[in-house]
């Protein structure tokens, strides 16, 4: 089985178990902070994918580090992944966790970015704006990037509202280049 395929199957099944034992929440939460860990700690993610470091050894270290931080359904999860050989690629069923749970309860994740901080009434008309055309509850992740010059972007599944200085000046720079016919 493909580590897509199980990423996803994994992902799914605990999706599942958690909405049946009223526990996503928590898991969700469990899943943020885990993530987080990843993300930060290069150290982490390569005991993660250490073939020398054996499952007996995992499921311990794992235990150790998460036992009472976690809830005891997301600490059997990551049990379970190191007893199977497939706690390698937590970070991917994180992923689909969250994407599946998102589609499952409307909530549409968006990417946006930009140069500067937007203000609370701007964040709240972008979100409710998103919201209409969409049709789904918005989960709004800002990034900093200066390298934008102005403006902002916004990224949400396959789409993109570019509406950042530097694609203008692009723009430009193609209608003033381009042939004259």
């Amino acid at each position: 089985m493909s580590q897509h395929r199980a990423a996803y199957r994994y992902a799914l099944s605990l999706l599942e178990v958690a909405v049946d034992t009223r526990s996503l929440d928590a898991v969700g939460a469990d899943l943020f902070m885990i993530d987080g860990l990843i993300s930060a700690s290069g150290e982490f993610i390569r005991f993660l994918r250490s073939p020398v470091v054996n499952t007996v050894k995992k499921r311990g270290i794992l235990t150790l580090i998460f036992e009472g931080k976690v809830s005891p359904l997301t600490l059997k999860f990551l049990q379970l992944l190191a007893q199977r050989k497939r706690v390698a690629i937590l970070p991917e069923i994180i992923a689909r966790f969250f994407k599946l749970r998102d589609e499952q309860t409307g909530v549409l994740d968006v990417a946006a970015r930009s140069t500067i901080p937007f203000s609370k009434d701007q964040e709240s008309e972008l979100t409710k704006r998103l919201s209409e055309a969409t049709g789904k509850k918005i989960s709004l992740r800002w990034r900093i990037d200066p390298a934008l010059v102005g403006g902002f972007t916004i990224q949400y599944e396959d789409t993109v509202w570019d509406a950042s200085v530097r694609r203008q000046l692009e723009l430009l720079r193609e209608r003033l280049t381009a042939p004259v016919s």
